[in-house]
């Protein structure tokens, strides 16, 4: 399998709310499209024809619906690799950044992912450090 850095790669979500979320953590480079709730034909065509030769990720909800479409577009897309939300959360638009991105490396998109910066808090200050900020 070739790198992914190279490699054309699209998710598909449920919503445009799953698309604002995910965007949130994930580059500009990967293009995100949008079921718009339970495809029909000629959505699917659409689908087919934006995603082109790209490696697909469907990254649905995991609820009835989610189920139903992620049914669906995987008679679609066979190859697509699959990304979960947990149960409980309210869909992919509801999903915390820090589960989002735990999805995403396990999917092993790291090089796509807009790490937030550390938090101030969590940095460990050392004796030498404190004494150069004085």
């Amino acid at each position: 399998m070739e790198d992914q850095a190279e490699m054309d790669i699209a998710i598909i979500v449920e919503g445009k709310n799953d698309r604002i979320q995910l965007r949130k953590v994930l580059s500009d480079r990967v293009p995100i499209f949008c079921t718009l709730g339970t495809p029909g034909s000629a959505q699917i065509e659409r689908l087919k024809k934006e995603t082109g030769k790209k490696e697909v990720y469907l990254f649905m909800d995991n609820d009835s619906s989610g189920k139903k479409i992620r049914g669906i577009l995987c008679d679609v897309f066979p190859d697509a690799e699959q990304i979960y939300t947990r149960r409980g959360y309210s869909g992919v638009e509801g999903t915390p950044a820090d589960y989002l991105i735990e999805q995403l490396e396990k999917a092993g998109l790291e090089q796509f992912i807009l790490y937030p910066p550390p938090d101030p808090a969590d940095l460990r200050w050392s004796k030498e450090d404190q004494i150069r900020r004085r």
